[in-house]
């Protein structure tokens, strides 16, 4: 699910002008495309992902959660890659920016106020230089938060999860703490789960008619979005919000179909790659409509947007490669030590296999994850 959901946010992010919005109607069909994929069906993406880590987070009960070891862990393995891929592009953007050059593409990283620069650099108040890190960054608070989360859905589950939906849900409605609110909701809503023992598998059963109105709802969310936008009557974001959270169970049961599949096998063994396109693949796209612009300009957007897409998750594939095999040492830093992580999968796997069990179907459940 990790690598789909964050290939499937490479085209949340794909940039684009006044002049190229697909609001316009410029491209037909096309640019109603961009709205169902960019701005409907994965923009499920980030809120499934925190369910995710609020699941896994407690997946062995409340008695085996260590608050302090947690921590201490998610330090290495969140909040450090979260310094490391923000800042470095802050002082990249920082750099171009003193000579010139990437003016209304980042934000004013060298002309900005000292409350503009330590948001840009650290998502104090709002977005990251690197956007899609605020992920990382609410991601971060919900951690800190997990021992009150899981006290709360412990002895109030109901009250908490409504109020929690219904803050996520409705717009104009700020949760001050995070900077995306569905991720809050999310979050709990994993943690529920997961002390629950939810039995996940359960709707493993309702996989094809669970993915036919999920890619049907998403559907019906494009076309009100594209006859609306951008700026989208009341009813039309409630719906963007509810589907951006409830359309997590509609992704676990496309993963049920897909991780039958050998491509789906592969795709769920590609490990730190996910975390490496996550962090990386902003700043290549913007690169890419930088370099665009200057050639092209507005022309044949349609090329840009799939050759962006494209592109980018090839560049990522590649770098990602490179950085394991060339610099082990700084790529288990940048990825918060997930590479060491799948080293030891594939060992355990390798031993499996020569012990005569499969490393594949005992354990698809975990893969999907």
């Amino acid at each position: 699910m990790r690598i789909l959901l964050i290939s499937g946010i490479v085209f949340v992010h794909v940039p684009f002008n006044p002049a190229t919005s697909p609001f316009l109607g410029t491209n037909g069909w096309f640019d109603w495309l961009r709205v169902f994929l960019g701005d409907s069906l994965f923009r499920v993406g980030v809120p499934c992902l925190s369910m995710i880590s609020g699941y896994l987070l407690f997946r062995k009960g409340m008695q085996s959660f260590d608050y302090g070891k947690t921590l201490q862990s998610k330090a290495k393995t969140v909040l450090l890659p979260f310094l490391l891929w923000n800042l470095g592009l802050f002082a990249a953007v920082w750099l171009v920016q003193s000579v010139g050059i990437g003016q209304g593409y980042f934000h004013d990283v060298h002309g900005s106020s000292v409350r503009d620069t330590l948001t840009l650099a650290f998502a104090t108040e709002d977005l990251p230089v690197n956007l899609p890190l605020y992920f990382l960054r609410d991601l971060i608070v919900c951690i800190a938060l997990s021992p009150l989360l899981a006290l709360l859905v412990r002895r109030f589950a109901v009250p908490t999860l409504a109020i929690l939906f219904v803050f996520a849900v409705l717009p104009g409605v700020a949760i001050p703490i995070v900077i995306k609110k569905t991720i809050l909701f999310s979050f709990t809503m994993g943690i529920f789960l997961a002390l629950r023992g939810a039995d996940l598998k359960m709707l493993d059963r309702f996989a094809v008619p669970g993915t036919v109105v999920t890619i049907a709802a998403a559907l019906a969310l494009s076309i009100a979005q594209y006859q609306s936008g951008p700026d989208y009557p009341w009813m039309v974001d409630l719906a963007r919000n509810a589907l951006s959270m409830l359309g997590a169970f509609g992704f676990w049961m496309i993963s049920a179909i897909a991780i039958r599949s050998r491509t789906g096998q592969r795709l769920a063994a590609t490990g730190s790659l996910s975390f490496w396109i996550f962090c990386a693949h902003y700043p290549v796209l913007m690169v890419l409509w930088m370099v665009w612009n200057k050639i092209a300009g507005v022309s044949a957007y349609p090329v840009f947007y799939l050759g962006a897409v494209a592109l980018t998750l090839t560049v990522m594939v590649i770098t990602n490669a490179l950085a394991m095999r060339l610099m082990p040492p700084l790529y288990q830093v940048l990825t918060g030590s997930r590479g060491r992580k799948e080293k030891l999968a594939n060992a355990t796997a390798s031993r499996s296999v020569g012990a005569g069990h499969s490393p594949i179907e005992p354990n698809l459940s975990q893969q999907r994850r």
